[in-house]
C-alpha cells in the first residue's frame, strides 16, 4: 500500500514538474491598441465622422431642450390663466416633449444606439488590420499570449521589452509620426 501511495504522489509531483517546466517556456507580450490605433490615418478620418455626427445630434437635442424650456416658462406665465383641461394638456406637452427628448437620446447615445453602432462598423475593419498584423508578430515571434493594455486589463508591471506596439505598427507600415 505505501509503495503505490509513494508512486502516486512521484507521479504527480512529477506531473507539476512538467506542467510547470513547460509555463516557463511561455512567451508573452502586449500592444497597447488605442496607440496604434491613433497613429492610423484611417482612424483620424473615422473619429472626425463620429465627432461630426455627434456634434449634430448634440445640436438637435440642445434644441429640443430649448423648446421645453420655454414651453415650461410659458406654461409658469399663463398657468392662472388655463382653465384645468388647458392646463393638463399643457402639462403633458411638456412631459411628451421630455420622454421625446430622453427616447431620442437613448437612440442616439444609448448603449443600443445610432453612436455605438456607427463607431463599431466604421473602426471594426481598422481593429482587423491591428490584429491580423498582432497575428502575424506573434505567430513569427512565437509568442504565447498577447494582451492589449488599451483594454480593462490592468499591468502593475510590465517590461517594455514585451511591448510589441511598434511591432505592430510596423506590420501595418506605420511609423511614430503615423506615416
Amino acid at each position: 500500500m505505501l509503495g503505490k501511495t509513494c508512486t502516486y504522489y512521484i507521479f504527480i509531483l512529477t506531473f507539476l514538474f512538467v506542467d510547470v517546466a513547460g509555463a516557463q517556456d511561455q512567451k508573452i507580450g502586449f500592444i497597447d491598441s488605442d496607440v496604434i490605433m491613433q497613429q492610423m490615418p484611417e482612424y483620424t478620418g473615422i473619429e472626425q465622422r463620429l465627432n461630426l455626427l455627434s456634434d449634430n445630434w448634440q445640436q438637435e437635442i440642445q434644441e429640443m431642450e430649448d423648446e421645453i424650456t420655454e414651453l415650461e416658462r410659458e406654461f409658469e406665465a399663463r398657468e392662472i390663466l388655463f382653465t384645468e383641461e388647458i392646463r393638463q394638456q399643457r402639462l403633458d406637452e411638456i412631459e411628451q416633449k421630455r420622454t421625446d427628448l430622453d427616447r431620442f437620446i437613448e437612440e442616439r447615445f444609448g448603449p443600443q444606439g445610432e453612436y455605438f453602432t456607427r463607431q463599431q462598423e466604421l473602426l471594426e475593419p481598422i481593429q482587423r488590420l491591428v490584429f491580423d498584423a498582432l497575428t502575424r508578430v506573434a505567430t513569427r515571434d512565437s509568442y504565447d499570449f498577447v494582451f492589449d493594455r488599451a483594454e480593462d486589463t490592468r499591468f502593475l508591471f510590465v517590461r517594455e521589452e514585451w511591448n510589441l506596439t511598434e511591432e505592430v505598427m510596423l506590420e501595418l507600415g506605420i511609423n511614430e509620426t503615423g506615416n
